[in-house]
């Protein structure tokens, strides 16, 4: 059953367990291959504790998080995000949304991730969602 998308309403939680695994693939996926994606020794000699995941990554696991709510035919149209604390290997990430606007088919989310170091991205996705709303 659709429920209509209604603005102040908040998205469940979802938590992503941050692997080396995920890190590696993501920045390969998105053809990022800047060492400290990828090589932990390259990474702790620019002064990083340990490799780290890339923006294009979490802008995919931001997508994800949205489409798993609204849906396959939800579209996004527009994805605005700001990295803050880096994701390393071993730690999880918890996004969490909520719905600011709701204009006919036109849905927008502010999104935020943390984890535990601090907040690793926030943003807002703007989304059309067809017919009476498709959300979950």
């Amino acid at each position: 059953m659709s429920v209509r998308p209604t603005a102040g309403a908040e998205l469940p939680p979802l938590e992503i367990q941050i692997t080396r695994t995920l890190i590696v693939s993501g920045a390969i996926a998105s053809r990022d291959y800047q060492d400290v994606h990828h090589d932990a020794e390259l990474a702790r000699g620019k002064g990083s504790p340990d490799i780290f995941m890339n923006i294009l990554t979490t802008n995919g696991l931001v997508g994800r998080y949205i489409t798993d709510h609204f849906g396959p035919a939800a579209v996004l149209r527009k994805v605005a995000i700001r990295l803050g604390a880096p994701n390393y290997p071993g730690d999880t990430m918890v996004l969490t949304g909520r719905i600011d606007e709701v204009d006919g088919d036109t849905v927008v989310v502010r999104v935020t991730g943390a984890n535990g170091i601090g907040r690793h991205v926030t943003g807002t996705v703007t989304l059309t969602v067809p017919g009476e709303g498709g959300t979950r």
